[in-house]
């Protein structure tokens, strides 16, 4: 045996066992960055395994981060016709938040989002000296989630499964069964319904200029956050999955004991 062939017994049983190749790492799969997509975008269960929508939306502080400076926006402008104090009051007011979750050591990307979106508002609504440029952003943020959901369905990927399927620990298993991917598509045309109600709403009132401002400032208010949550809500309810009859009441099944 030659030297190379020949253990070193310091080295121990371990030196003279052949290396184990290791492990390549995982690519992540269709479901991971799913269920990914569902965790980042915010949605939450309760307890009795509904989709929580009021902490889904941030909870009374995240819906007011999304009112509060289009609100502070309007009242201004309209006592005092100040573009540019109207837009410092709403940058202002979104600073604001950000620094209550600082102090609150909460998580700082829905009022960072919120500052920033505020501060594109405000530079176009600055650099045309239109105070309705104010809201143009949020129309094409608007088409862009439409454009993003009609996508989905087309590729039958429909953005309700992907976010309702992991809270209801269907998983992607849904996609298997034609029917869930019928209703989870009628989900998704729900939540484009509600955004497309958006646009055909407040774009004609931009268009009017001035003499709309004060109509599109109260839709944006109303037809935002607390719309959004209601389509959000439609959409779980009519996607919910049909149950088993082994699961109903013994009343409800054809041939049960009749209710008392």
């Amino acid at each position: 045996m030659t030297p190379s062939e020949n253990p070193d017994p310091a080295a121990g049983p371990a030196a003279s066992e052949p290396r184990k190749a290791q492990p390549a790492p995982e690519t992540p799969s269709v479901a991971n960055l799913a269920e990914g997509y569902a965790a980042k975008a915010g949605l939450h269960r309760s307890k009795n395994g509904n989709i929580d929508v009021l902490k889904s939306a941030g909870g009374v502080q995240g819906i007011a981060e999304t009112i509060v400076p289009g609100l502070v926006f309007l009242v201004t402008f309209t006592i005092t016709r100040d573009l540019t104090l109207s837009l410092v009051g709403a940058l202002a007011a979104a600073a604001a938040f950000t620094v209550a979750r600082l102090v609150q050591r909460r998580p700082l990307t829905q009022a960072l989002a919120g500052v920033v979106g505020v501060g594109i508002s405000a530079w176009l609504a600055n650099t045309t000296g239109k105070a309705e440029d104010f809201y143009v952003p949020g129309f094409f943020t608007n088409a862009a989630y439409i454009a993003g959901m009609v996508l989905s369905i087309a590729l039958r990927w429909p953005i309700a499964g992907l976010l309702f399927g992991f809270i209801r620990n269907e998983g992607l298993d849904w996609r298997k069964d034609p029917a869930r991917v019928r209703a989870y598509r009628l989900g998704t045309w729900v939540i484009v319904g509600v955004l497309a109600l958006r646009l055909l709403v407040q774009v004609p009132l931009y268009f009017m200029g001035e003499q709309g401002l004060a109509a599109l400032a109260t839709t944006r208010l109303l037809m935002g956050t607390p719309l959004y949550i209601l389509g959000v809500w439609v959409a779980w309810l009519i996607t919910r999955p049909a149950v088993p009859a082994v699961d109903r009441p013994a009343a409800s099944r054809p041939g049960g004991p009749p209710q008392p």
